[in-house]
């Protein structure tokens, strides 16, 4: 008797059972359902759910067989259809997290590894890849004692203008990545646009774009959920994100430290400090300084977004440098 086998997607967020079905799959191959997807399709042996696998963004997750399936090709065939439908809203770029075991199956559909932990490999498929962003690095390569700051920068505030001063005094150069990921108030260009001018007097800081490479969708997720994100997986994306700048990034610009601020308020950002602490040990220096105060309190991007979106704008004049300020004043 021919064994018959359904491919469909599973509307894991309207249907329970689907929702079960999926979770019991997940847990069973020891993933997490606490992961944010937008599309999730599954393969069924008449009732039962035997493989499945989503994407959240242009991000491929939750890829899972059951046990006693594993020699069937279900894998590929998942992770080929999760491809085509990425393909056919428009996306020729995408990432994968996978166990170390799995990335020889990745690997055979054209994914290319990125960075490895010792529980997860992560690996893309398409261009512009990370071997472009690295070269595009090169061309900003400085000899050197260098150091480095992240950030969003949703204004740049005088808080992240005091870290990169902190950081300009121990190097030779300064890179500040302002991240790429269009998911703020203020979009990526606003905020590139915001730390060139701040830091213009500045002639040893060099402004770049973190592209998809750092805190972004495909490194770092749980990052933009913040408190609503699981300790443990932001544990594991911290991990990956940390490792691939200590052993991907650093090297190419001569990178030796990295200055972080004091977390008060966000746990994910606090686990992430942890997490690079624990990934660059010796190898690359990472100092935690103080949050910059005024009156007493800390300045952070959160007072002044929440001080626009009250109608106060001129409330936020302590808190960001003068062409931030003077920038918002003429875009109000």
């Amino acid at each position: 008797m021919m064994i018959v086998y359904t491919t469909k997607r599973l509307w894991i967020h309207r249907s329970q059972s689907a929702r079960k079905d999926w979770e019991n799959l997940l847990e069973a191959s020891n993933l997490s359902t606490q992961e944010q997807t937008d599309y999730t399709v599954g393969i069924y042996k008449g009732d039962d759910l035997v493989a499945t696998g989503s994407y959240a963004g242009n991000v491929i997750k939750c890829v899972a067989v059951h046990s006693d399936y594993r020699s069937e090709n279900f894998l590929t065939d998942i992770v080929v259809h999760l491809m085509d439908q990425l393909r056919s809203n428009g996306s020729n770029h995408y990432f994968v997290y996978t166990c170390p075991k799995n990335s020889v199956y990745f690997k055979s559909l054209g994914f290319n590894k990125i960075v490895e932990t010792s529980n997860v490999t992560f690996m893309e498929f398409g261009h512009p890849n990370f071997e472009d962003y690295l070269s595009m690095l090169s061309n900003h390569k400085k000899e050197g004692n260098n150091g480095a700051v992240v950030m969003n920068a949703n204004p740049i505030t005088h808080g992240h203008l005091h870290l990169i001063e902190e950081t300009a005094k121990q190097s030779d150069y300064v890179y500040v990545f302002v991240l790429s990921e269009d998911r703020s108030e203020f979009n990526d260009e606003e905020r590139m646009m915001l730390v060139k001018r701040a830091t213009a007097d500045m002639s040893n800081v060099i402004v770049l774009p973190t592209n998809d490479y750092m805190v972004s969708s495909a490194t770092f997720p749980s990052y933009f959920l913040r408190d609503r994100a699981q300790e443990s997986v932001a544990r594991i994306q911290a991990t990956v994100d940390a490792t691939l700048f200590k052993e991907r990034v650093a090297p190419i610009l001569n990178i030796k430290h990295r200055l972080v601020g004091k977390e008060p308020y966000s746990r994910v950002t606090e686990i992430y400090n942890e997490s690079m602490s624990e990934v660059f040990q010796d190898e690359l220096e990472l100092e935690i300084i103080p949050r910059l105060e005024v009156e007493g309190e800390v300045i952070s991007a959160t007072k002044v977004r929440q001080a626009l979106s009250e109608g106060h704008p001129e409330s936020i004049k302590n808190l960001v440098p003068s062409t931030t300020y003077d920038y918002i004043q003429n875009k109000k």
